[in-house]
């Protein structure tokens, strides 16, 4: 299992979290996910072996935010 925080642009509200929290929890492959909203930051575990940190960063992009 890794763990990984990653910086986020654009988030500002409820529904960035539940969304960012949302798309990447349901992946195969990511045990958990924490939206800290005030500091723009993701914290993602998850199994390498199953998901790879690009997935999780193009899913992120996909909502509209930006992985830095």
């Amino acid at each position: 299992m890794e763990s990984v925080t990653l910086n986020v642009q654009g988030m500002s509200c409820g529904h960035c979290v539940k969304a960012v929290e949302g798309s990447v929890g349901e992946m195969k492959g990511v045990k958990t996910v924490a939206v800290d909203l005030q500091n723009g930051k993701v914290k993602v575990d998850f199994d390498s072996a199953s998901v790879s940190l690009d997935e999780i960063k193009e899913t992120i992009d996909d909502q509209g935010y930006e992985v830095k």
